[in-house]
């Protein structure tokens, strides 16, 4: 009578288990989508609140100041009304500018996907490892904000973000100074400090599980 062979058991492999682990991504994919989720409804929120881009540019409503004194009132009233219009000019100034020296945005991007993949969301465990080099999380928040340094203020990158803003802020403050806003009425729902930077408040708590445990 033959006899049934025993039934054969897989066998897990240490080694097979441990290069699996470590051949998954360094990055948390649900904290970059989280992210990402929440910087796109944040900017679709802002959009929402944007004042008509006709009451912007309403040549009626244009008028010159009298005093320093009634152009910096101007200022402060239209940028409380066209906040988010302000935002987007000085966004398209900067766009414009980086898109104009394509050097720069390819050092501005390298940067940030650095930031994002080397540090915001790369797991502390296990720790960054290149050229054969144990690297901590202390010494890659050093060595990226060194090189955050060398890539702003010793690089092209510096001035074009600089003049960028600098002809941004020249064109809301001449607009803001010279737009009558005596016809334009804020309501009182509206929160005092809304539009695309709402955001930046409320990143670090999204982001805090991911950067646990560093430095």
């Amino acid at each position: 009578m033959a006899t049934s062979s025993p039934p054969i058991l897989p066998i897990s492999n240490p080694e097979t288990t441990a290069t699996s682990v470590q051949s998954q991504p360094p990055v948390a994919t649900p904290a970059v989508r989280l992210f990402i989720t929440h910087i796109t409804d944040s900017v679709r929120n802002g959009f929402a609140q944007r004042r008509p881009w006709s009451e912007l540019v309403d040549r009626t409503a244009f008028s010159r100041p009298e005093s320093f004194s009634e152009a910096a009132l101007r200022v402060r009233k239209n940028y409380t009304y066209f906040r988010v219009n302000y935002l987007s000019l000085i966004a398209l100034t900067l766009a414009f500018s980086l898109l104009t020296n394509p050097f720069s945005l390819l050092l501005l991007l390298s940067l940030l996907a650095a930031w994002l993949f080397l540090y915001l969301f790369r797991p502390s465990d296990p720790p960054l490892v290149l050229f054969g080099r144990t690297f901590s999380d202390r010494e890659t928040l050093g060595i990226l904000v060194v090189l955050s340094v060398v890539v702003i203020f010793l690089t092209s990158v510096g001035s074009v973000l600089i003049s960028a803003l600098m002809v941004g802020a020249a064109i809301v403050c001449a607009h803001g100074a010279f737009r009558v806003p005596d016809d334009l009425f804020l309501d009182e729902q509206d929160p005092a400090a809304t539009g695309f930077l709402s955001f930046l408040g409320a990143t670090p708590s999204n982001v805090a599980p991911v950067v646990t445990g560093r430095v």
